[in-house]
């Protein structure tokens, strides 16, 4: 017969075991997922090193490779594109640009689409997301996180079946905010969250288990601890 004392010793040292191998997985698996994307941009931009003409490529003075290359030239060439794109010729030039490949059938759909959308996520202008809301969506009494997307033309508003003033909410899913849906919800049901759409966008991606810094956290029985 087994020595209950010794059954509980094993059973304390495999859930001690199990912690401490829990924790370590916590400790280096955001290390080594920033490691391999951190090392996967510069490996990608690298690419972009080709473009350095070969009587100036850092390698044929140093002997050997330097990682990254390619993500400095990446930068520079984003910077002086958009100090080109900043100024009148660079503005006339790219409406050219736009309008050449406007003409054609199949890119018009793609460039048009991707340059609305980076003009909303990247741009600081009215029509980006700014402030992240609650709405009851997909139906009452269920809510979910979106954001105020623009505003809303007149021709769409004129065609609701009412004329309560409606507010156009971006609903992303999760864990993955690219996809979602566009929907036109009315000003009263809208609950607008005290957070930055950072804050919004983090507890979304990560299933909500990553809070604002200064949001505390309600346990399943109502009480809150600070996070």
């Amino acid at each position: 017969m087994a020595d209950p004392k010794t059954e509980k010793e094993k059973t304390t040292v495999g859930k001690a075991l199990k912690k401490y191998l829990l924790t370590g997985v916590l400790v280096w698996m955001p290390i080594a997922v920033t490691v391999w994307v951190i090392g996967y941009i510069i490996s990608a931009t690298d690419r972009l090193a080709a473009l350095i003409p070969a009587q100036w490529q850092p390698e044929r003075y140093l002997g050997f490779n330097i990682p990254g290359t390619g993500f400095i030239v990446a930068v520079i060439v984003l910077f002086l594109t958009g100090v080109f794109a900043a100024n009148v010729l660079g503005r006339k030039i790219l409406e050219g640009w736009d309008s050449l490949l406007g003409r054609i059938p199949v890119v018009k759909s793609i460039y048009s689409s991707v340059k609305k959308v980076s003009e909303s996520l990247l741009s600081d202008n009215s029509r980006s997301f700014k402030t992240p809301v609650l709405v009851p969506f997909p139906r009452r009494d269920i809510w979910t996180i979106g954001f105020v997307s623009g505003s809303l033309p007149d021709n769409i508003a004129a065609a609701l079946p009412d004329a309560a003033p409606r507010i156009p909410v971006y609903v992303p899913t999760t864990p993955n905010p690219t996809g979602g849906y566009y929907i036109l919800v009315k000003q009263s049901d809208i609950r607008e969250l005290d957070m930055s759409v950072d804050e919004a966008l983090k507890y979304v991606i990560s299933l909500g288990m990553v809070l604002p810094d200064d949001a505390p956290a309600k346990t399943q029985n109502g009480t809150q601890e600070a996070v």
